[in-house]
C-alpha cells in the first residue's frame, strides 16, 4: 500500500424530499469522491468484481478480454495469471473473483462453465461445475454463479425463476446459500426479481423460450456481508433488510425518494450502462434425447446492439438499482440509487441496523466493483465505453 494517499473527498450536506413520504429525520452527509489515489492507465473489457490481495495488488477477472489479471495500480503494470482454454490451468471467460479464506480465490469461468479455487500463490486448485442440481432426476437445477461469498467461503446465488423451459416466472426468487463441498442449495430468503416479456416459439420437440426483463421495472437488490448475513434493499417502500445467519431480520427505516420520470436521456443511459457493465449473462439450454446440456457466456443483454422503442418502459425509475449491493469489510452496505441522466452515480451507505449513514459521489456514471483495506475501486468509462480501474481512500462514516 501507498504511504501517501491522500483523501480526497468533499463534505456537503443534502435533505431528501420526495413526493409521498416522509421528510428524512436527519441531514445527510454527502462525500463526493473527487479523485482518485490510483488509476490504472490501460482499459478492461468489463469489470464485474475485483479481490485486493494482502501485498495490495488486485485480481480482475475481465471476461470480454478473457484474462485473468494481477494489477499493481502503483506502478501501473499488469500480469496475465493462466491462458484461455479447456485444460486445468485455463479458462475461457473468466468473468469474476471471490475472495475465500486463506487468502485464496474463487474464480468465475464463465467460457468452461466451473467455478476454480485459486491458492495464495495463485495456483489453480480444485474445480467445480457451476450447475448444481439435476433436473432430470427430480432435483432443482441451479447455477451457482455467486452473487456473494460469506467469510466461509459459502456461494450465495439467485434460483432460477421459473421451470426450464415451462414458461413460467414468477415475481420473487429464493437467495441460495450454496456450501461449496457438499453443494447442497438451502434457501436464505427471497427477493422481488424485475417483471418480464416472453416470446416462445417452435414446436413440442423444439421449443424455444426467450425472456427478457422490462428494463427499469422495480426489483430487489442484494449482498452478502462477511458473517454470512443476506442484505436486502426492498423496492416497495426502499428499506434495507439484514437476515443473519440464524434467520433473524432486522429492518431499517424506510428512505425518502423522489421517483425518476423515464425520459429518453433515461432511456439512452440505461441501454449504454447495459453494455458498459458487460451486459448480462446469456445461458444456452439444448435438451438431446432427455439430456440437456448449458452454456454460459457474459454479454447477453449487451445495450450497443438494441433500440429503446423495442421495450415497454415504466413511467418512472424505480428507488435504486437491481443486482450485486457492494458489501465492505465493515459490514456496510453501498445500494446504488437509480437518479436523473448525466447525474452522478449516487450510493446510499447503511450500516448493519439499515440506517442510512452517508451519500457517496461518484461523477462519470462510475461504478462500485469492491473493496480492499481501508480502499474502494470504481470503474470509469472511456468515450468508447471501455473499463478503467480506480482506486479511492475509503471514506470516513
Amino acid at each position: 500500500m501507498s504511504a501517501s494517499r491522500t483523501r480526497l473527498t468533499t463534505l456537503v450536506l443534502a435533505l431528501g424530499l420526495a413526493p409521498g413520504f416522509a421528510p428524512a429525520p436527519l441531514l445527510q452527509a454527502q462525500l463526493r469522491l473527487d479523485e482518485p489515489n490510483a488509476a490504472f492507465p490501460e482499459d478492461f473489457g468489463t469489470i464485474q468484481t475485483v479481490r485486493e490481495l494482502p501485498n495490495g495488488q488486485v485480481l480482475v477477472a475481465d471476461p470480454l478480454g478473457k484474462a485473468l489479471y494481477l494489477v499493481d495500480m502503483d506502478s501501473g503494470t499488469r500480469t496475465v495469471i493462466g491462458q484461455e482454454g479447456q485444460g486445468p490451468e485455463e479458462y475461457r471467460q473468466p468473468d469474476a473473483v471471490w475472495p475465500l479464506p486463506g487468502d485464496s480465490t474463487l474464480l468465475v469461468d464463465l467460457g468452461n462453465g466451473r467455478l476454480v479455487a485459486l491458492g495464495p500463490d495463485l495456483g489453480f486448485g480444485p474445480t467445480s461445475p457451476i450447475t448444481v442440481g439435476e433436473p432430470e432426476l427430480g432435483r432443482q437445477l441451479v447455477l451457482a454463479i455467486p452473487q456473494g461469498i460469506d467469510g466461509q467461503g459459502r456461494v450465495y446465488a439467485r434460483a432460477m425463476a421459473g421451470s426450464v423451459g415451462s414458461g413460467e416466472y414468477p415475481d420473487s426468487a429464493d437467495i441460495l446459500r450454496i456450501d461449496r463441498e457438499t453443494r447442497t442449495p438451502d434457501p436464505v430468503a427471497k427477493f422481488k426479481i424485475q417483471a418480464v416479456t416472453q416470446r416462445t416459439s417452435g414446436g413440442a420437440n423444439n421449443r424455444n423460450v426467450s425472456i427478457s426483463p422490462i428494463p427499469l421495472s422495480p426489483e430487489d437488490a442484494w449482498g452478502i456481508a462477511p458473517d454470512g448475513s443476506v442484505i436486502l434493499a426492498r423496492s416497495g417502500d426502499y428499506h434495507l433488510e439484514r437476515v443473519a445467519p440464524d434467520g433473524t431480520v432486522t429492518r431499517g427505516p424506510a428512505i425518502p425518494y423522489e421517483a425518476v420520470r423515464i425520459g429518453t436521456p433515461e432511456k439512452e443511459e440505461y441501454l449504454a450502462e447495459e453494455g458498459r457493465s458487460g451486459g448480462g449473462i446469456a445461458v444456452g439450454v439444448q435438451v438431446t434425447n432427455g439430456q440437456m446440456s448449458m452454456s454460459f457466456a457474459r454479454g447477453g443483454r449487451g445495450g450497443e446492439d438494441r433500440e429503446m422503442d423495442q421495450y415497454t418502459w415504466p413511467e418512472v425509475k424505480p428507488p435504486f438499482y437491481g443486482g450485486r449491493i457492494p458489501v465492505d469489510p465493515e459490514n456496510r452496505a453501498w445500494v446504488r440509487r437509480q437518479v436523473e441522466a448525466g447525474e452522478p452515480s449516487t450510493y446510499d451507505v447503511f450500516d448493519g441496523s439499515g440506517d442510512r449513514l452517508a451519500v457517496v459521489l461518484l461523477e462519470g456514471g462510475k461504478r462500485v466493483v469492491g473493496f480492499g483495506e481501508g480502499t474502494v475501486y470504481a470503474v470509469a468509462y472511456d468515450e468508447f465505453d471501455l473499463n478503467y480501474l480506480e482506486r479511492y481512500d475509503m471514506p470516513g462514516f
